[in-house]
């Protein structure tokens, strides 16, 4: 069965001098309009305990518009500084939900900006965009084209830290799920193999940012060395930019192509739950870490799952993959991140990823199966104990410690 999604087509284009001056205007207006408002918003909050709504804000607009210090507001197109101020208001609920930290402040030095045209402040035919005040259509660069029929409902423009445009049309889009297969699978996320599969198939870690990590360094000694303020320092400054972008292009690429893969080939798919964020305070794992980019990996196969019609099954971080027997369900007492195979007491030897991966994948069918749960039992807080992995009592009797 067919479902409609929204859908982001992205693009690179590449502007006229007259088109960058514009949208660089944009971006800063943009920029300004939005801390402005935040400023607004928290002074009413402390000083009289007043929320401020969108509303308010957008009278406000209106006002700055009518100052002769803030005039050049008129210069650029009215909608993408409405849509930073409903911008400021989704951050604002999100935050009073406690999803999300307070809204910061936009930075001129945080290079990555970007503004949204809604369909009044765009014009899309033929294969040509228009934006507001601009006389000609931008020059982009169609990869890939857009569903048939689709109407692009929002245009958003950003400029990376690299000094490269990019265009995001959001569209409607129909979704076929993907035929249905029995085959499932167990993931289990590593640094020496990216992924180990429950087949165990073992994926190579690319490693993308330790392959260009000597390029990175030496672009970052040349920064340094540069006098701040000056032109030749905004130039090195790019070129560091580029050799980031690069190295996030190419992650990306990688990873929507496994995800892909793994979701065309499989119907069930368990992964474990992992606290990314915890794991990468250990200085020794965090560069690794941050490059094997596991989170990216988990967005993608989430939506990819919801799409196409896979089930994507998450286990407890806690539960004790690595040293739970895929053969017989016994628990090693301890499991060092330096043992990478080790003998059950039922005298099977296992690979440590490969078992990982099977026992994933069983702990998943459990829950999927009867609502079983996996998190194994933790000792109360009253015994005083931290709250780490505890196996469950009698469980690890008779296998040695490794």
């Amino acid at each position: 069965m067919t479902s409609v999604v929204k859908r982001t087509y992205k693009y690179r284009f590449y502007p006229t001098p007259e088109q960058a001056g514009l949208l660089n205007r944009t971006l800063g207006c943009v920029r300004k309009v939005y801390n402005m408002a935040l400023h607004a918003r928290t002074e009413a909050w402390q000083q009289r305990q007043e929320r401020v709504t969108y509303n308010a804000t957008s009278a406000m607009l209106t006002e700055w518009k009518g100052t002769e210090e803030l005039a050049f507001l008129n210069e650029v197109s009215s909608v993408p500084l409405q849509q930073t101020l409903r911008h400021l208001q989704g951050a604002f609920v999100v935050f009073w939900d406690k999803r999300a930290r307070y809204p910061r402040f936009k930075s001129k030095k945080r290079s990555r900006a970007s503004a949204e045209f809604t369909s009044s402040a765009f014009r899309y035919r033929d294969g040509q965009l228009v934006l507001a005040k601009m006389g000609q259509p931008l020059n982009v660069v169609w990869s890939r084209a857009l569903p048939d029929g689709a109407t692009p409902s929002t245009v958003t423009v950003s400029r990376d830290s690299a000094g490269r445009w990019f265009v995001s049309l959001l569209c409607e889009d129909t979704i076929t799920p993907a035929p249905a297969t029995s085959a499932v699978v167990g993931i289990d996320a590593g640094l020496d193999s990216l992924l180990t599969l429950s087949t165990g198939e073992k994926i190579t870690n690319p490693r993308h940012e330790r392959a260009d990590r000597k390029r990175l360094a030496m672009a970052q000694r040349v920064l340094a060395r540069k006098e701040k303020g000056s032109a030749n320092r905004a130039k090195a400054r790019v070129t560091v930019a580029r050799i980031h972008a690069r190295i996030a292009d190419r992650r990306r690429d990688h990873l929507h192509k496994l995800t892909t893969r793994l979701v065309r080939d499989n119907q069930t798919l368990v992964i474990e739950d992992l606290a990314v964020r915890n794991m990468v305070k250990n200085h020794s794992l965090a560069r690794a870490i941050s490059d094997a980019a596991w989170r990216q990996f988990r967005e993608f196969l989430t939506y990819k799952c919801a799409w196409y019609g896979r089930d994507l099954v998450v286990i407890d971080r806690w539960y004790p993959s690595s040293k739970t027997c895929s053969t017989c369900g016994a628990v090693a007492e301890t499991m060092p991140l330096s043992v990478r195979s080790w003998t059950c007491r039922c005298d099977t030897t296992h690979d440590r990823d490969v078992n990982a991966a099977r026992t994933i994948l069983a702990a998943g069918l459990a829950v999927t199966a009867c609502g079983t749960g996996v998190r194994p039992q933790r000792e109360s807080s009253r015994t005083g104990r931290s709250a780490t992995k505890q196996e469950t009592p009698g469980a690890t009797q008779g296998i040695p410690a490794l």
